[in-house]
C-alpha cells in the first residue's frame, strides 16, 4: 500500500439499512464495515460518539408516510443542510457520515483508526496505487417538469430547494442535463419549430419552457454551484415531428434522410440559442435512448437512429456542423441507452475514423442494469480506452403500479441508486445522472402519464417538498466525491454473500 501525506481515501459503502461514507488521511490503510454498518478503517474504529467533534447533521423534520423510513420535509424556513463536512487532518484520524433505514441522515462523527480488524467485522483493503477512471461529478435533469414543479413553489422554497442540491451546503450536483425541446416529462409535445417543411428553420425559437422555466432555474442553480463549474449535457428526445418518417414526436420514426442536414442545424441552433441565454453546454448526447421504437411503437418522444445512421449522419453531418460553428470544445457522446446495447451499438460507429474523432464518450441508463451485463461497461471502457463512460439517467417507478410510482419515505429505492453509483463506479463510469430534479406528488406532470419517482418531491400546496431518501443516497457520492477524484482499487474480505455489503473507494486530493 502507498503511504499517503496529502491525499483523502474516501470509501462510499452500503449495508442492508445503512449508507455510509467515510474519509481518512494519510497512512497505510484498509477499511471495514460492522455488522451494524459503521463504516470504518483499519478494520476498526473509535467512533468518539461523547467527543464535541461529533455533529448532528442537518436538523431534519421528519415526515412520514406510511413509507419503510421518513422523507425530510422542507420550506423556505426550514431545511436540514448537512453544510460543510471536512476530511479529518490529522494522520490516523477518521470522519463518518451516515444515513440509514431507521433515524440518520447525514450523521457525522470523527473517531481514530486502529490497526486491528474488530471482531465480526468487514475488511476492505484499498490499494492507491491502482488508479482508474476520474470522476466527472453527480446531478439531474432540468427537465420541464423539473422546473415547473420547483416554482410552482414560493421564492424562498424555491431557493432552499435549489440550494440543497447545488450549495456547498446542500449535496453539491455539479451536473445537469437538459432536455432539447420536449420530453414526456412535458406537459405538451413540441419542438423549436413546429412549421412544417421549414428546412431553413426560419420560425426557430425557444419556448416558453425553456425561457420562463428551466433557464431561470439553471441559472439559480449555477449560482447556487458558486465557483464550481456546473457541466451542462444535453440531449434531444425528438426532433421536429415534420422531420420524422412517421411525422409524429412519438411512436417510432427516424429522421428522414433528406433532413439528416437541416436537424444537425436544428442542433445547432440549439446550442447558440442557450448560449444567448448565458449558458453553454458542456456536452451533447446525440439522442436519448436511439432504440426506442425501433420494435414497438413507442408511448412518447422518441427516434429512431439505427448505429450505421448515426455513425453516417456524425460524420456528415453533426461532427462538422458543430466544428464549422466553433463548439470544438464540446463533449459528444453517443448511445445514451441502456447498457445492454452499449458496446454493439459503440462500436459501429467508431469502426469510422471520422465518427471516432468527433465522439468523447458515451451515455448509459440504467433500465436494464442487472450483473449479468455490467461486465459490458469495462469491456467497453479496454476497447476504448480514450473515451469515458457516464450515467446520464435512472429513476424509480417507473414500471411500478399506478399507485406505486411515488413512493414517499421509501429505503428500497435509496439501496438501490447506491449500488448503482457503487457498481458503476467500479465499472468505469465517471459519473451518475439522475432524472428529473423535482416531481409532483403524482410523478409528473408527463403528456403520456408515464409518472415516476424523484428525489425530491414538491407538495406545492403546501408549499413544501420532500427530501427522500433516495437523495441522500445521491447525496453520499455527489457531496463527498469531487469532481477529478480517480476511483481506486479496493477488495472486500472477511464478508459473505449474506452480507451484501458493496463499496467504492475514491482518491482527492
Amino acid at each position: 500500500m502507498a503511504l499517503l501525506q496529502l491525499k483523502t481515501l474516501l470509501l462510499l459503502s452500503i449495508l442492508h439499512g445503512v449508507i455510509g461514507g467515510s474519509d481518512a488521511t494519510s497512512g497505510e490503510h484498509s477499511c471495514g464495515n460492522t455488522a451494524e454498518g459503521t463504516l470504518e478503517w483499519d478494520g476498526s474504529c473509535s467512533r468518539e460518539e461523547d467527543s464535541p467533534w461529533v455533529t448532528q447533521a442537518g436538523n431534519c423534520k421528519r415526515g412520514d408516510f406510511g413509507g419503510d423510513s421518513f422523507v425530510c420535509v422542507c420550506s423556505g424556513s426550514s431545511c436540514d443542510f448537512p453544510g460543510a463536512i471536512h476530511h479529518p487532518t490529522s494522520r490516523g484520524k477518521v470522519t463518518t457520515i451516515t444515513s440509514s433505514r431507521a433515524s440518520d441522515r447525514f450523521h457525522v462523527a470523527h473517531g481514530t483508526a486502529s490497526t486491528k480488524p474488530a471482531e465480526g467485522s468487514r475488511l476492505v483493503v484499498v490499494n492507491p496505487d491502482f488508479q482508474y477512471q476520474k470522476m466527472l461529478g453527480f446531478g439531474g435533469a432540468f427537465s420541464d417538469a423539473a422546473a415547473i414543479n420547483i416554482l410552482s413553489l414560493s421564492p424562498e422554497t424555491q431557493d432552499t430547494l435549489i440550494r440543497s442540491y447545488f450549495s456547498s451546503d446542500g449535496i453539491h450536483y455539479n451536473i445537469g442535463r437538459i432536455p432539447i425541446g420536449g420530453s414526456d416529462f412535458s406537459t405538451r409535445t413540441y419542438s423549436y419549430d413546429d412549421v412544417d417543411g421549414d428546412v431553413d428553420l426560419k420560425h426557430f425559437a425557444l419556448t416558453e419552457e425553456d425561457l420562463k422555466y428551466k433557464i431561470p432555474v439553471i441559472k439559480r442553480a449555477r449560482a447556487a454551484l458558486g465557483d464550481d463549474e456546473l457541466y451542462l449535457l444535453a440531449a434531444p428526445w425528438s426532433p421536429p415531428a415534420w422531420m420524422k418518417t412517421n411525422g409524429r414526436f412519438n411512436g417510432s420514426g427516424s429522421v428522414i434522410p433528406d433532413l439528416w442536414k437541416p436537424y444537425a442545424n436544428y442542433i445547432i441552433k440549439f446550442l447558440q440559442a442557450y448560449q444567448e441565454q448565458g449558458l453553454n453546454m458542456w456536452g451533447l448526447a446525440t439522442q436519448n435512448e436511439p432504440l426506442c421504437g425501433e420494435k414497438e411503437e413507442w408511448a412518447f418522444n422518441t427516434c429512431v437512429w439505427l448505429a450505421p445512421d448515426m455513425r453516417n449522419w456524425i460524420v456528415d453531418h453533426l461532427g462538422p456542423a458543430l466544428h464549422e460553428n466553433g463548439f470544438y470544445s464540446l463533449k459528444v457522446l453517443i448511445s445514451d441507452q441502456i447498457r445492454k446495447n452499449l458496446l454493439d451499438y459503440t462500436s459501429q460507429i467508431l469502426e469510422s475514423r471520422e465518427a471516432n474523432n468527433y465522439v468523447d464518450g458515451f451515455g448509459v441508463h440504467w433500465y436494464s442494469d442487472s450483473p449479468e451485463n455490467v461486465g459490458i461497461l469495462t469491456r467497453t471502457a479496454t476497447m476504448f480506452p480514450d473515451k469515458f463512460l457516464l450515467y446520464t439517467e435512472a429513476c424509480e417507478g417507473f414500471i411500478s403500479p399506478p399507485d406505486e410510482r411515488v413512493m414517499l419515505g421509501d429505503w428500497t429505492r435509496a439501496e438501490t441508486y447506491a449500488h448503482s453509483i457503487i457498481e458503476t463506479s467500479n465499472h468505469h463510469s465517471s459519473g451518475w445522472v439522475d432524472w428529473n430534479l423535482a416531481l409532483d406528488m403524482e410523478g409528473g406532470p408527463n403528456w403520456s402519464n408515464n409518472f415516476v419517482d424523484a428525489p425530491i418531491i414538491v407538495d406545492k400546496d403546501e408549499d413544501s417538498f420532500y427530501k427522500q431518501p433516495m437523495f441522500y443516497a445521491l447525496g453520499h457520492f455527489s457531496k463527498f466525491v469531487p469532481r477529478d477524484a480517480k476511483v481506486v482499487y479496493n477488495s472486500l474480505m472477511l464478508a459473505t454473500k449474506e452480507d451484501d455489503l458493496t463499496c467504492a473507494t475514491y482518491l482527492t486530493d
